[in-house]
């Protein structure tokens, strides 16, 4: 029987932050792209996949106030699930 890995939180906020960073750059990217794009279709899916974008960045955005607080309440890194 295999053992699950441990839960490492210690690094989830840094990396979070840096998710948030690259959805932040595919958004303006993409918005880069809506100038040139001629279909209405593809306006419309760009436009569409920035709004999915946004949601992603508020949940991640919520997801890090939560670590926070598990920091601040002392969460030990590299507890597992027995």
């Amino acid at each position: 029987m295999t053992k699950p890995n441990p839960d490492d939180r210690s690094n989830n906020v840094e990396r979070l932050q840096s998710a948030i960073e690259n959805t932040r750059e595919n958004i303006r990217e993409a918005e880069e792209t809506l100038q040139f794009s001629s279909s209405q279709a593809d306006s419309a899916a760009i436009q569409a996949k920035n709004e999915r974008r946004l949601n992603s960045i508020s949940g991640m955005e919520a997801e890090i106030e939560d670590e926070k607080q598990a920091r601040k309440n002392g969460y030990q890194s590299n507890q597992s699930f027995e």
